[in-house]
């Protein structure tokens, strides 16, 4: 009998690439994505995959609609990636943030349980679950102290909780993966790496005239959606139900992203990049570098891009889509 997998978040960039992930694996895969007033735009990055990812309208906040969805689909795995990710706005809607990631994966975890116990569940957690505990070589791994300093980070560390809660009480397969900061050209561009390639494309084209950042300074370190959504697959396909971070181990400065991207392009970054008091956090996290050396040993897991290449990836696709647009006018 042909697999089923259900992903929530839908619309999101990892859905995407586990999408494409899974049915290349032989899954019947089904999405579930929030209705949107712009319904056009809601399944913008899944367009290419229309007739064979299936969505569901619902949401992980409206319990009713997932237990519908889940007893339709009855899944033999499921991929919980729904939340609202944004750190920086995590700030300003607080209650929001809580109620999406936390309770939203109480939902997914208690309609799991109740429908298809029998299945793999696994909870896409974040490196914002860390904040300010790092070890003392330098690195953040599955033992490392959670000491979030952010809605959105502490709304993660409910969520990597309740998940392994569930694990422990109800005997469920229920597993995590702890990704650390990860792109690709279907980033949405509020967030950091696309906003810096959006934007400095645009500079380059003569489109834009300047752009506005916060701080420069934290480090961070940066993957790619593909390799970590490869990753969540396989800690599903592991023998036991498990947590691991997924990292590169390698970190860079925000400052590193913003001069690799505008060299790449022929611009000084100096001549063009304000700082914008408006876009920094309440408190700032200084410092994440990942230690996956855990998916490495069990999982067999090993990245496929670099810093560079993953920015190089993301330069030429906004180059592309930019030089699209202008023909198309």
């Amino acid at each position: 009998m042909q697999p089923k997998a259900l992903i929530s978040g839908a619309s999101g960039q990892d859905a995407k690439f586990l999408a494409e992930h899974l049915l290349s694996r032989g899954y019947d895969v089904h999405g579930i994505i929030r209705r949107q007033s712009v319904s056009e735009n809601q399944n913008s990055r899944v367009k290419h995959l229309e007739g064979v990812f299936k969505l569901h309208y619902g949401d992980v906040t409206d319990a009713y609609s997932l237990d519908r969805i889940f007893r339709e689909v009855l899944p033999d795995r499921v991929f919980h990636t729904a939340a609202m990710s944004h750190v920086r706005v995590s700030f300003d809607v607080k209650e929001y943030t809580i109620q999406t990631n936390g309770i939203g994966t109480l939902n997914m975890l208690e309609v799991y349980r109740r429908v298809c116990p029998e299945a793999r569940f696994l909870t896409c957690c974040s490196s914002e679950q860390f904040g300010t505990a790092i070890d003392p070589d330098g690195y953040q791994r599955e033992t490392t102290p959670m000491w979030p300093t952010s809605p959105y980070g502490c709304s993660k560390v409910l969520a990597f909780n309740l998940t392994r809660h569930w694990r422990a009480a109800y005997k469920l397969f229920a597993a995590t993966t702890i990704c650390f900061n990860h792109s690709s050209p279907f980033r949405g561009a509020n967030f950091l790496t696309k906003k810096v390639v959006k934007e400095a494309v645009e500079i380059k084209l003569g489109k834009r005239h300047g752009m506005a950042l916060g701080d420069l300074s934290p480090w961070r370190d940066f993957g790619h959606s593909s390799d970590y959504t490869r990753a969540m697959i396989m800690a599903l396909d592991h023998t036991e139900p498990d947590d691991f971070v997924i990292a590169t181990g390698v970190s860079h400065q925000i400052k590193d992203v913003v001069e690799y991207v505008f060299v790449k392009l022929g611009l000084d970054w100096e001549q063009y990049v304000t700082h914008d008091a408006r876009l920094l956090r309440s408190q700032e996290l200084p410092r994440l570098r990942g230690d996956a050396s855990k998916a490495r040993r069990i999982l067999g897991w090993e990245p496929t891009y670099t810093f560079e290449t993953l920015l190089d990836e993301m330069i030429a696709s906004e180059l592309a889509f930019q030089q699209e647009r202008t023909e198309t006018r």
